[in-house]
C-alpha cells in the first residue's frame, strides 16, 4: 500500500499544515508519557524528509539499511527528476552521508512500551521499525505507517483511524480485505490483513505489503477493464431499474444527510431529476473498489496490484470503477477538473461496455457515479478539510447539473 505521491511543489500554506499535522501525528503515535522536547530514554529517532518545513516522510535514523528501505519503498515517483532525487537520498542513507541532505531529526523519549511501534511489535510478534507518511490535507487523511524488518524488508503497512470518519474507513477496509481474500479474484492481487484492532482509541489495520518495488509493465485498457470486471462480479450481479433499487434508496439517504448545505440541495435536485429521466432503463449492479485511481495500483508483468480498499462497496451500478479511474487520471494529467468531468462522461459508452451495461444506460451510469462522488465529498466535508477539489461548485456540480438537464 504505497502512499499517494504528493505534488513536487508545496505552497506555504500546505507546508504549515503539514508541519502542524506532523506534530499531531507524533502526539498520537507517542502519547504521554512520551515526548519530543525533553531528555529521557530514547524510544525512536527519525529523519525528516525532505525537511521540517516540508515534512513528507519520517524515516528511522537508527539503521542505515532500514532508513534507505523506508525511502526506497515509500512511493514510486512519477517523473525522472523525482526518481533521481529519491535515489540520491537512498544512496546518502546507505553510505551514512544523509546528514548533508537530511538535517532535521525528531527524537522521541519515554518508556518503550508507550509508542505505536511497541504496540505493533507485541501485536505482530516480531521486531520492526516504522516510517511515517505525512500526507496533504484531506478529510480522510490518517497516519500511514510503513513496517520494516531489521533486514530492511518492507513487510506491511499500517493505517490508523483517528476520528469518526477515519476510524470508520479503517474498519471498512479491514472488512473489505477479509471479504476479498475469500472472493477468488483472478485478475489482480490485494493485501491481506496481518492485524486489526484498537490501540488508545485509535482503529488499527496492518496489511501485507504488495511487491510494488518489482519492475512495472505496461497496462493495457483491456487488462485494466478485466480486473475491474473481476471485482465488480466478486459478490455476484443483480439487475433492475434505478427507482426503488437498494442503491438508490441508500444514495437518497446520503443526500438527505447533506441537505443542510446549498451544494447538497443542488445535488439532491440533480439526482431526483436524473432518476425521473431514467425511465425504464435497466441497470446492472455489482461491487466496486471505490477509489480505483492510478496511484492506488501497480501493473507488473504477471499481476496487477491494487490497494486502498476503504471505499469498497457492493450493490452499486456496474462500471463505477472505470468511470472513477478515467476521471482521476484526467484530473491528474491535466489539472482541469471540470474539463475532465466533461471528457469522462463523453467516454461513458466506451468505458462501460466491458461491464455489460446496456448502451442506453451508460450515460445514466456515469452521471450516477458523479452524484455518488459528490455525495461522498459533501458527507466527508472535504472542503472544510482543505482538500484541493473539495469545493464542488468549482468543477463537478456545474457539469453534472447541465448534463442531467440535457439527458
Amino acid at each position: 500500500m504505497p502512499v499517494r505521491t504528493a505534488p513536487a511543489e508545496l505552497t506555504a500554506g500546505d507546508s504549515a499544515l503539514r508541519t502542524q499535522y506532523l506534530t499531531e501525528v507524533l502526539n498520537l503515535l507517542y502519547p504521554e508519557p512520551c515526548a519530543t522536547d525533553r531528555p529521557g530514554d530514547l524510544v525512536a529517532e527519525y529523519l525528516v524528509v525532505p525537511d521540517a518545513r516540508r515534512p513528507r516522510l519520517l524515516v528511522p535514523a537508527t539503521s542505515r539499511r532500514v532508513a534507505a528501505a523506508a525511502v526506497r519503498r515509500y512511493a514510486e515517483p512519477q517523473s525522472r527528476g523525482a526518481r533521481l532525487k529519491r535515489d540520491a537520498v537512498v544512496a546518502a542513507l546507505r553510505t551514512g552521508a544523509a546528514g548533508v541532505l537530511l538535517r532535521d531529526r525528531v527524537r522521541v523519549t519515554g518508556p518503550a512500551s508507550a509508542g505505536i511501534d511497541g504496540h505493533l511489535r507485541e501485536a505482530l510478534g516480531r521486531d520492526l521499525s516504522i516510517s511515517i507518511h505525512i500526507g496533504p490535507a484531506r478529510a480522510n487523511r490518517k497516519p500511514v505507517l510503513q513496517l520494516i524488518s531489521p533486514e530492511g524488508e518492507t513487510f506491511g503497512f499500517g493505517k490508523l483511524g483517528t476520528g469518526p470518519l477515519t476510524r470508520r474507513l479503517v474498519r471498512d477496509e479491514t472488512a473489505a480485505l477479509r471479504a476479498l481474500g475469500q472472493a477468488n479474484l483472478t485478475k489482480l492481487s490485494v493485501p491481506s490483513v496481518l492485524h486489526a484492532g484498537q490501540w488508545r482509541d485509535l482503529e488499527v489495520l496492518v496489511q501485507s505489503a504488495l511487491p510494488v518495488w518489482l519492475p512495472r509493465a505496461p497496462l493495457s485498457p483491456h487488462r485494466l477493464a478485466a480486473a475491474m470486471v473481476d471485482v465488480a462480479g466478486c459478490h455476484g450481479w443483480t439487475a433492475g431499474m434505478l427507482p426503488g433499487s437498494p442503491y438508490w434508496m441508500a444514495l437518497r439517504d446520503r443526500l438527505a444527510g447533506v441537505g443542510d448545505r446549498p451544494e447538497g440541495v443542488a445535488l439532491a435536485a440533480a439526482a431526483e431529476l436524473l432518476v425521473s429521466r431514467s425511465g425504464g432503463l435497466p441497470l446492472r449492479f455489482g461491487s466496486w473498489h471505490g477509489d480505483w485511481a492510478p496511484w492506488n495500483m501497480a501493473a507488473l508483468a504477471d499481476d496487477l496490484l491494487v490497494w486502498d480498499w476503504e471505499r469498497f462497496a457492493t450493490g452499486v451500478p456496474a462500471g463505477f470503477d472505470a468511470v472513477h479511474h478515467d476521471l482521476q487520471r484526467r484530473i491528474q494529467s491535466s489539472g482541469d477538473a471540470a474539463g475532465a468531468v466533461e471528457a469522462t462522461v463523453r467516454r461513458a459508452a466506451e468505458l462501460l461496455a466491458p461491464f455489460g451495461v446496456a448502451p442506453e444506460a451508460r450515460e445514466l451510469t456515469a452521471l450516477l457515479y458523479l452524484v455518488d462522488l459528490a455525495a461522498r465529498y459533501l458527507t466527508d466535508r472535504q472542503a472544510e478539510a482543505g482538500a484541493r477539489l473539495g469545493v464542488l461548485g468549482t468543477w463537478l456540480l456545474p457539469v453534472l447539473i447541465r448534463r442531467v438537464e440535457e439527458l
